[in-house]
């Protein structure tokens, strides 16, 4: 199964610190283990903060954590490595996407765990599959800018093949283009469904975001005759899954 993790979208929540500094995994009861750098509890959730900022974090309902452990993966490699949204933004432009959108496929796929492993074994951030991670040149699948290269470049192909349809895209990312054409759109497996819902709603998040920061922004340079208004040139999408035809 694919991570399911979930976002708290409210806000003022009182958080309790449990975890300052150093990396950790946190193992999950489904297999998967989140690396990062602190955590702490905000209500149901346990947020795991992925980097030194506050920005980059993944909530993970409490009940679905098994224990925490050490990692004991190479420091210097961490320390050494490029912040993971200017990766993100790197190889976003070099296929015309949306970091954003990518972004949102990264938190469903692995929740940003570059050593993610699926039961059907998908590997790292994207979770490639051996054969597609091969076909793509992927040389190692658990490499972070290597896999984040073939994953952008497979969903492009997938956009491009429907047209930029968004939804056909991820359904097709999720189970596979010939499960897309065998129903003519989203397959009617729940998980496939619930995973294109969780990146459209993540992604229309973003983006909403977005606006309300530019519409301040707005506002604040209306107060100035020399100053114009910026243009939103991206909006969200439609946040639903459409039935699966028949």
């Amino acid at each position: 199964m694919k991570l399911l993790a979930q976002l708290v979208l409210g806000l003022g929540l009182l958080a309790t610190p449990l975890f300052a500094c150093g990396a950790d995994l946190a193992v999950l009861h489904n297999g998967f283990s989140i690396r990062h750098e602190r955590r702490e509890v905000v209500g149901s959730v346990t947020r795991l903060y992925l980097g030194a900022d506050r920005d980059g974090y993944v909530d993970i309902p409490t009940s679905d954590i098994d224990r925490f452990e050490q990692d004991l993966s190479s420091p210097a490699a961490t320390h050494n490595a490029q912040p993971m949204n200017e990766v993100i933004k790197a190889v976003s432009s070099r296929h015309h996407l949306d970091p954003d959108l990518v972004n949102s496929v990264i938190h469903a796929e692995s929740g940003f765990n570059p050593r993610a492993v699926s039961p059907k074994g998908a590997q790292g951030l994207m979770q490639l599959m051996p054969q597609t991670a091969s076909r793509l040149g992927v040389v190692n699948s658990f490499d972070p800018g290597d896999n984040l290269e073939g994953g952008t470049r497979y969903l492009r192909e997938l956009l491009e093949r429907y047209n930029f349809d968004l939804i056909k895209a991820l359904a097709a990312y999720n189970a596979g283009p010939q499960r897309v054409e065998q129903y003519h759109g989203v397959p009617p497996y729940y998980e496939t469904q619930a995973y294109v819902a969780r990146i459209i709603h993540d992604f229309n998040r973003k983006k909403l975001a977005e606006r309300k920061a530019l519409a301040l922004k707005a506002a604040s340079y209306a107060k100035s005759p020399a100053r114009h208004t910026p243009t939103l040139k991206q909006t969200a999408l439609p946040d639903s899954t459409p039935p699966a035809s028949h």
